[in-house]
């Protein structure tokens, strides 16, 4: 098993950019193709009767030039990439990449800055609505982060389908890196010797992979929130599975999802 293409999303309006240095460290290690991909549509629906035929056209125009402008942001960083490929499309960025995800093992993406705000004319990928969605897994990269080192990986271990999915699809990832640790968070301390039970099967599983891991188990109460220590271990990026449902259209996250999405200094495999 191995990353053979790599889909990485690029924003029209250049925020989120700096996951094009992970998704190439990643294409150079695995020696994968990568598949840059962008869309971009006016979201003109509430006024289009307001609008000319050839005013519509001359805004389509404007959309086409961004996306080539944004092609070529993607051929300047992937050169040293041997297998590159570009798609996009006027269409709704989300929607667009859910279809052409099926030519891929993982979708990169971006988190925006907090500071930057996407042009809302031109509609904007949602990571969870990604997550959620897709059938491949999403490699979140936060906005500090341009390149990714292969030496240690966190396993957020919950005893679910979301994160033994999220372990699988991670097993080429997980024999590129030095250090594996799998890490469970329980509530009570009574839960302990179960939680060391569960993770010492996940061990055993990736030892039968060829992968050397360690289990370790965090007691964290309720009230208190468990991701400062994970973050404290300081690994290249954490893999966890996503946990969330849908409910009018739209996806309702546990925290702790929340959390990875919007606030992990380190980039993020998750899987649903």
């Amino acid at each position: 098993m191995a990353l053979s293409t790599i889909m990485a999303y690029v924003n029209v309006d250049c925020s989120g950019d700096t996951c094009l240095g992970a998704a190439v460290d990643l294409a150079e290690q695995f020696d994968a193709k990568l598949i840059g991909i962008s869309a971009a549509s006016l979201s003109w629906s509430h006024y289009a009767q307001d609008l000319s035929p050839r005013l519509i056209k001359e805004l389509n125009a404007g959309v086409t030039k961004r996306l080539a402008a944004t092609e070529d942001r993607f051929r300047r960083a992937t050169k040293r990439v041997r297998r590159v490929e570009w798609r996009s499309a006027i269409a709704e960025p989300t929607t667009y990449v859910l279809q052409q995800a099926r030519a891929s093992d993982v979708v990169v993406v971006g988190r925006d800055r907090d500071d930057l705000v996407s042009d809302p004319l031109l509609g904007h990928l949602d990571p969870g609505d990604l997550v959620m969605q897709v059938g491949r897994p999403v490699l979140v990269v936060p906005p500090n982060v341009d390149s990714i080192k292969l030496k240690s990986i966190m396993v957020a271990w919950k005893d679910t389908r979301e994160a033994r999915r999220a372990i699988h699809d991670a097993l080429p990832l997980l024999r590129k890196v030095q250090d594996v640790i799998v890490v469970e968070v329980i509530e009570e301390e009574s839960h302990r010797s179960a939680s060391h039970n569960r993770l010492e099967d996940v061990v055993s599983w990736l030892d039968g992979h060829g992968i050397a891991a360690v289990a370790r188990v965090f007691h964290f109460p309720e009230h208190k929130d468990p991701m400062e220590k994970l973050w404290e271990y300081g690994a290249d990026f954490l893999i966890a599975g996503a946990y969330g449902h849908a409910r009018l259209r739209e996806w309702v996250f546990g925290g702790f999802t929340h959390d990875l999405l919007k606030r992990s200094p380190q980039c993020v495999f998750l899987a649903h």
